[in-house]
């Protein structure tokens, strides 16, 4: 199948983008690329979760709280909240405040390239939240100047920019922009659509060499 292709603004082709996510397996999407998915260490703290959002980035430096603030400002409905930790995975910038803000906000979800706090707290939000684990040690309340909010940041080895698209579910978290999405999601969707008659087949006893392609 061809690529989607939309006629107009970024809003267009982002608005028909999140109406079809809905129906891909993201895994699938790891048949076709290569870039653009997270260390696998970062995971979903809540079961049953799928994420699809665009990218607000926050850079944290320093164990600097009030960067995290900024971001929740930045916020808007749908969003994802991607958080650059600058190579710390001791100190947690999201807990039971941070999730209830970016709730009032809302936000799809937090993805952070360290760890969280305040777990039960955070399951009982529902706010989807990807972490590498969690910890008691949490960010500060000092400022430094190299946070910095809605910048290209790196999150799990992955290159992050302000308005990617972010997708996350209990496999993991894939980031990918506009126009790479747009590109694959035919293809995705194709693949998702033939599984269940393959599956059908190796049910019903079907020789595996007739249905696996070698």
């Amino acid at each position: 199948m061809s690529a989607t292709r939309v006629e107009g603004t970024a809003e267009d082709l982002g608005s028909v983008l999140a109406d079809r996510l809905a129906d891909v397996s993201y895994p699938t999407i790891g048949h076709f690329l290569e870039d653009g998915f997270l260390d696998p260490a970062i995971q979903s703290l809540l079961d049953g979760v799928k994420v699809a959002g665009r990218a607000v980035t926050v850079r944290i430096a320093g164990n600097d709280a009030f960067a995290m603030n900024r971001a929740l400002l930045a916020l808007h409905p749908g969003a994802v909240l991607v958080v650059d930790m600058s190579g710390d995975h001791r100190h947690a910038p999201v807990g039971a405040v941070t999730a209830a803000a970016a709730l009032s906000r809302g936000a799809a979800g937090v993805v952070v390239d360290g760890v969280a706090t305040d777990l039960a707290e955070l399951r009982a939000t529902g706010l989807p939240v990807f972490a590498r684990g969690t910890s008691c040690l949490t960010t500060k309340r000092i400022h430094h100047d190299g946070s910095a909010v809605n910048i290209p940041v790196m999150c799990g080895g992955v290159e992050v920019r302000p308005g990617d698209w972010v997708l996350g579910d209990n496999n993991g978290v894939i980031v990918l922009s506009p126009e790479a999405l747009g590109a694959i999601l035919d293809r995705a969707l194709a693949s998702d659509a033939a599984e269940p008659a393959l599956l059908a087949r190796i049910a019903a006893g079907e020789p595996l060499d007739s249905v696996l392609a070698v």
